[in-house]
């Protein structure tokens, strides 16, 4: 992914008001952030943990969703795998986040989701710059389980925009 700056990641916004991205919380560690490793850009709001950003490139422009996280999470010992990256997480190191529709779909309070891992770092554990136990092996090579992720998130997003 290619670096944003915080404007383009307000105007990317989808499925809120130009004042609620006006409004987020976006991180102020942008220029440190390791670009060139991610697929996506994915935040929770500290402020509202249950509120999570996410914003990518799709069809050559930037598209970012606000997701709402679910409260009650799986139990300790328990394993989840991410629907994006196929990572499995004991406990809370995956979460049901939903976003809410974009256009009159949304207005009505329809909304999509899907399980992510609860940090939103699906890139960086893709790529091994950051383990999850138990792991289990990818039998895939790392190019295409990068295009399993993008064609995975297009699919998300596309659902959201319908």
């Amino acid at each position: 992914m290619l670096a944003v700056t915080e404007s383009a990641i307000r105007k990317s916004f989808v499925n809120c008001t130009q004042g609620e991205a006006k409004r987020m919380a976006v991180p102020n560690d942008l220029e440190v952030r390791p670009w060139d490793d991610l697929d996506f850009l994915g935040w929770r709001d500290p402020a509202a943990p249950q509120r999570a950003y996410l914003v990518t490139e799709s069809d050559g422009k930037l598209v970012g969703v606000v997701l709402r996280a679910a409260t009650h999470q799986t139990g300790r010992g328990r394993h989840s795998m991410c629907s994006i990256c196929l990572t499995t997480h004991v406990g809370d190191g995956v979460s049901l986040m939903t976003a809410r529709k974009a256009g009159p779909g949304g207005r009505q309070g329809d909304s999509v989701g899907t399980y992510i891992c609860s940090d939103l770092a699906c890139s960086l554990y893709l790529r091994g710059k950051k383990r999850s136990e138990p792991r289990m092996p990818e039998p895939l090579p790392l190019p295409e389980r990068i295009d399993r992720v993008r064609t995975t998130l297009a699919a998300f997003l596309r659902k959201v925009a319908e």
